[in-house]
């Protein structure tokens, strides 16, 4: 995978480096790391928790967090001003229903092909939360089965700077819509009426040792405080009401997209593991912590909602009664100069920060996944590769590549990462780029690059990937005070995308009407995500405006292009 981005001499120089870790350090770290294995029924498991979140100190919130908005807009919840409210309460009792669904074992297991998939990172959908630490944060969920004893119950909701919390539940049975309506909307009515809050929430947007130590200092202020942040911590996720009015249509998503992932810091707690986003006009949107659980088992989750909703037309045909509840509770934290300080600092970094961020979502609506599968391609594969080549164009050059493999087939498993930039890949996208080239020549190569990228997958999704493997290696080598192996300082090894270098980080949100989006790993790269439905495509890309070379919305209308080029030569090689 390093070939691509090497010359003759440097591609020597790495060969050299990886045949002394084959036979010298690397089968001694490989020993050691079958013996942890040996102690754990995942190796990876802890190690990736920590490696991969816990131990970051950057504002998780901005560059790990991953959200996007519900296709609703596209059916009966056109954009519309006195809507938000409504919307919510129907969104909310849907997902309720789901959280009753896990806590009653009723959700179904998911397959792949005849593979069973793990399941354990839906028990993180609800009551789950990152705690931070001055060094390393943690998780907590409280989340249980019904068998397994009792579990939160309360929602938290964010408005105007203030919190409350309610609770979904009342004398054993769920909130329906109606109450649920009437518990937002004695919310909204207070906060509209009196004078905002100090906006607390935009303290989870801080840089972990920050929010650490600030959070410290909260709970010595006053121990009540703890007993505040233990409610949100605890609850089942997170209802932010936000009076922005993003626009939208079914085939423009971009104002959405950032104002979900980019938006106001006083209505997200950026560690939760599911914050609920209703615009003040109807438009929804999710935003979560990327700790807990990968994207496809929140978006399993939220399909099951959208079906559901959808049955009923966006609507509530049930009773409209409405039991005597207790009002919901505001939760006031005890704040002195030093905490609205630092909740001032705290919106100054992550304004600054985010106003960089350029977003745009698109769909893309000539063709989709029925007409791909029609020519007998994988549709991922055909995004994937179409991308390749649209990076090539916009740089004149490769684009090392992270796609998300899932590796669920195995006990706790998670993720492995797919080197989409094969030499397949950069012969055919040269090949598209030379005038002298036949169509039938370009075909062929670019057949030969399909049939790569589907090899690796598998292998990723059967454990056979590699990159997992080598940063078990390094962190063996690490936790037993070793001097790094010089694979791993190797140019070629950065350069390739190894150590989270990755130029593009992309993903598939699946063949669903739910589409994501994150920021870019590196300072010149792209986030590029999409979700393929059978008559379109729908794309978010990301990438930094302080950075020159790159501009998310010249590479997404690229990608469009090049699915035009790749279909039309299926078309022309054929003549």
């Amino acid at each position: 995978t390093v070939k691509p981005f090497l010359n003759q001499e440097e591609y020597q120089r790495t060969e050299h480096i990886v045949k002394n870790f084959e036979n010298g350090i690397g089968k001694e770290l490989h020993r050691k790391l079958l013996e942890r294995a040996k102690t754990r029924r995942n190796w990876l498991e802890d190690w990736w928790q920590n490696v991969a979140y816990l131990d970051l100190r950057i504002s998780t919130q901005i560059y790990c967090n991953i959200g996007g908005p519900g296709p609703y807009i596209e059916t009966y919840w056109p954009p519309k001003e006195g809507t938000q409210i409504e919307r919510a309460s129907v969104n909310i009792w849907h997902t309720l229903k789901y959280w009753d669904l896990l806590r009653t074992e009723k959700v179904a297991i998911e397959r792949s092909g005849n593979a069973v998939l793990d399941m354990s990172q839906f028990r993180k959908l609800f009551c789950t939360c990152k705690i931070p630490g001055v060094t390393r944060d943690s998780m907590c969920n409280y989340f249980k089965t019904e068998t397994e004893g009792e579990c939160p119950s309360h929602l938290v909701v964010l408005c105007r700077g203030r919190m409350f919390t309610f609770d979904a539940l009342h004398e054993g049975n769920m909130l329906n819509p109606p109450e649920i309506f009437r518990q937002l909307t004695y919310i909204q009515k207070r906060c509209c009426s009196e004078p905002d809050g100090p906006g607390l929430a935009a303290l989870t947007s801080e840089e972990r040792t920050e929010w650490a130590k600030m959070r410290e200092y909260l709970i010595d202020l006053d121990p009540k405080n703890l007993t505040l942040l233990e409610k949100i911590q605890q609850s089942l996720f997170v209802i932010c009401l936000d009076d922005a009015s993003p626009h939208a249509t079914p085939e423009n998503y971009s104002e959405v997209v950032r104002l979900g992932l980019t938006g106001d810091p006083t209505v997200r707690w950026g560690d939760k593991s599911y914050n609920s986003i209703f615009f003040s006009n109807g438009i929804c949107s999710a935003f979560c912590d990327h700790s807990p659980f990968d994207a496809m088992a929140l978006i399993a989750m939220l399909s099951h909602t959208e079906g559901k909703i959808s049955e009923n037309d966006g609507k509530w045909k049930g009773s409209d009664k409405v039991r005597d509840i207790p009002w919901p509770e505001e939760l006031v934290f005890t704040v002195d100069q030093k905490v609205m300080n630092g909740i001032e600092c705290a919106k100054e970094s992550y304004y600054q920060k985010v106003s960089d961020v350029q977003l745009v979502s698109y769909a893309f609506t000539s063709f989709g996944k029925a007409q791909i599968r029609k020519k007998k391609f994988h549709p991922d594969t055909f995004v994937q590769l179409a991308l390749q080549l649209a990076y090539y164009k916009c740089h004149g050059r490769p684009g090392c590549c992270y796609e998300t493999a899932m590796t669920r087939r195995f006990y706790h498993g998670r993720t492995e990462t797919m080197r989409s930039c094969t030499m397949e890949a950069v012969e055919w996208c040269r090949s598209m780029l030379d005038p002298s080239a036949s169509a039938y020549q370009r075909q062929q190569l670019m057949l030969k690059a399909f049939a790569k990228h589907n090899k690796t997958r598998k292998e990723c999704e059967t454990g056979k990937g590699f990159d997992r493997h080598l940063l078990g290696l390094l962190l063996i080598a690490q936790e037993q005070g070793l001097p790094v192996p010089e694979i791993f300082v190797d140019p070629a090894f950065t350069i390739s995308g190894g150590g989270g270098n990755f130029v593009l980080s992309t993903s598939l949100t699946g063949y669903t009407k739910f589409n994501g989006s994150a920021l870019p790993m590196v300072h010149h790269g792209y986030g590029f995500f999409y979700s393929i439905r059978d008559d379109r495509i729908v794309a978010s890309c990301s990438a930094w405006k302080s950075c020159p070379e790159t501009d998310a919305e010249v590479l997404c209308r690229t990608v469009f292009q090049s699915f035009q080029d790749m279909l039309q030569l299926t078309v022309t090689a054929q003549l």
